[in-house]
């Protein structure tokens, strides 16, 4: 019993120990004060933030900006990756092309996304749909190509047809991969989301809220942002998580 206890609380020994740095740092004036506030004032500040909603909307718009682009960049990357990855000549052949622009930074795109859709909600959601299809494509494809063959030269040595080893073995062992891409895509699309929010003309989100503060010399509300910010990536990959175990409850059984 105690043990399980124990490895319950596991998780929250990162975050204990972040503020526990955190309020040495403030403590010892390893910053100056006004420059690095304590963990307390800056909890203290953030949920009276969220207590009085002058949070909701900020919040609300980078969830939803975020969630667009994750919906937008699974919907192609999934059916595409899968597709790619049945055919692994096919995949050789557009790998250049893939590898090139995942290895490519998309904050450095923004400019040419800005070209396209303007200064708008669609800019950021497409730049950060971009950034987050490329790693679901790629976990996709890569999932479906690594899928165990021993299953499935069984599967063709009892005749079974070509569409139910794609559909019942290729497809299923490639989801654990599929799973990965997806949480990663979905980390992705927030961070784009959050920078796209500080440099395209954005008037709300928490992207917006954060550079806002910094340059309003508001340093509380600047790193109550960061906090809320962080909370949220961690909550959306927790969510994948829980999801992806109801989903994919055979994974690493043989």
């Amino acid at each position: 019993m105690i043990q399980t206890w124990r490895h319950k609380l596991l998780p929250l020994v990162g975050p204990l120990l972040l503020f526990l740095l955190w309020q040495t740092a403030v403590s010892a004036k390893w910053l100056n004060p006004v420059l690095l506030p304590s963990p307390g004032d800056t909890l203290r500040y953030l949920f009276s933030a969220l207590a009085d909603g002058s949070m909701n909307q900020d919040i609300g718009d980078t969830l939803y900006r975020t969630l667009m682009a994750f919906v937008v960049a699974a919907v192609i990357g999934v059916p595409l990756g899968v597709m790619l990855g049945s055919s692994e000549r096919l995949y050789r052949s557009v790998e250049f092309l893939v590898d090139f622009f995942r290895s490519t930074p998309s904050s450095a795109l923004i400019p040419l996304f800005m070209l396209i859709f303007g200064i708008t909600d669609t800019n950021k959601i497409a730049i950060a749909a971009f950034a987050a299809v490329l790693v679901i494509l790629f976990n996709s494809a890569y999932g479906v190509m690594n899928a165990k063959k021993t299953r499935i030269m069984a599967a063709q040595v009892m005749g079974v047809s070509r569409w139910h080893v794609f559909k019942d073995i290729m497809l299923m062992e490639s989801l654990p991969q599929t799973f990965v891409g997806l949480r990663t895509g979905v980390s992705m699309a927030l961070v784009i989301v959050i920078v796209a929010e500080m440099f395209i003309g954005s008037e709300t989100g928490l992207g917006h809220r954060i550079i806002d503060a910094q340059q309003l010399f508001n340093i509380l509300d600047m790193y109550a942002s960061i906090l809320i910010t962080g909370a949220f990536g961690y909550l959306l990959n927790l969510a994948f998580l829980l999801i992806e175990k109801r989903c994919v409850h055979w994974s690493g059984k043989a």
